[in-house]
């Protein structure tokens, strides 16, 4: 897949493109579902496929107080696009300027212009543009002028198959699950295990002095965190390599009578070493239980051995 981040290097391919547009954040089962009927229909034409998405979330210019937590940052957002065939990524910077920028602009400029649009598919919902102006009928309107189709498709359900709003699948349903604690449904959603990335931090080293060391993550305050609680799950250092771990996200109540922030701690199953300052990537398989709040020291490492027994059968390791 080629990224593009610079309009003006557009590739405008000779044969044209079948495009979609969006957030695409989490690249979760419904947008691939979408990317699907691109490919489908590129291949029925002859033509390449290109995805149009943004380099933040629409929200986070638009309206800052109430934007979402995001499922992904940028980079994870590019590796995921690039596993679906696409041939082009378009990233395109959101800034203030371009949330002003009226729809039909958009059109004429990103997808006739720089991608010799032939196709667009999207779902049926779709807005875009200054006060979300667009949508798919304003797209076929234009697509008369400018020679491409629209396809505004049903948004489906984690099968495939068309359905309601409580039903689909959507980055929204995804945060809500993962708020709620309901990692099962989300990552069912995703299509993936849900995963964050950070950079190994110096903490208290409390956990090695309860005999199980732990690498404590710092998250971009961007990136949506499941629910407090332990979890099993899986740990991917810099190098590539990935090690099974016992997952401590929360506010260490036992320790604290109150604490400003969750806090990431990972134990990794079958690892002694340094990590501090490694980029990492946290992969969240398995909710455990909630966080809870001990009345002895002795009490809690007990549990924490319990933990690391059963997050050990979960994930199937020795």
């Amino acid at each position: 897949m080629e990224v593009l981040r610079d309009l003006s290097a557009c590739p405008r391919p000779p044969g044209g493109t079948v495009v979609t547009i969006g957030a695409y954040d989490g690249v979760h089962l419904g947008h691939r579902a979408v990317i699907a009927e691109v490919r489908r229909r590129a291949l029925d034409k002859d033509l390449a496929t290109a995805v149009v998405t943004f380099d933040r979330h629409p929200a986070s210019v638009v309206r800052p107080e109430s934007a979402p937590r995001l499922l992904t940052d940028l980079d994870q957002k590019i590796e995921l696009l690039a596993e679906t065939g696409v041939d082009y990524c378009l990233v395109i910077t959101f800034d203030e300027a371009r949330s002003r920028e009226p729809a039909d602009e958009f059109v004429r400029e990103v997808l006739a212009g720089c991608l010799a649009a032939r196709v667009v598919v999207v779902g049926d919902d779709f807005h875009f543009g200054h006060r979300r102006a667009g949508n798919v009928e304003l797209l076929r309107t234009m697509g008369t002028d400018l020679d491409f189709e629209v396809d505004g498709l049903d948004l489906v359900d984690a099968e495939g198959r068309p359905a309601d709003d409580a039903g689909r699948v959507s980055s929204t349903r995804i945060r809500h699950a993962l708020v709620a604690g309901d990692l099962d449904q989300a990552n069912a959603l995703l299509g993936r295990q849900h995963e964050v990335r950070g950079v190994v931090a110096h903490g208290d080293k409390r956990g090695r002095d309860l005999g199980f060391p732990t690498a404590n993550v710092s998250v971009p305050g961007d990136i949506l965190l499941p629910d407090d609680g332990i979890y099993a799950g899986w740990f991917e250092r810099a190098d590539g390599s990935v090690h099974s771990a016992a997952i401590s996200l929360g506010r260490r109540p036992t320790f604290y009578v109150e604490a400003h922030a969750s806090l990431l701690e990972a134990h990794l199953l079958d690892f002694e070493g340094d990590l501090y300052d490694e980029h990492v990537k946290v992969r969240f398989a398995a909710r455990l239980r909630g966080e809870v709040k001990f009345a002895s020291v002795e009490a809690l490492i007990e549990q924490i051995g319990r933990d690391c027994d059963q997050a050990r059968g979960v994930l199937g390791v020795p």
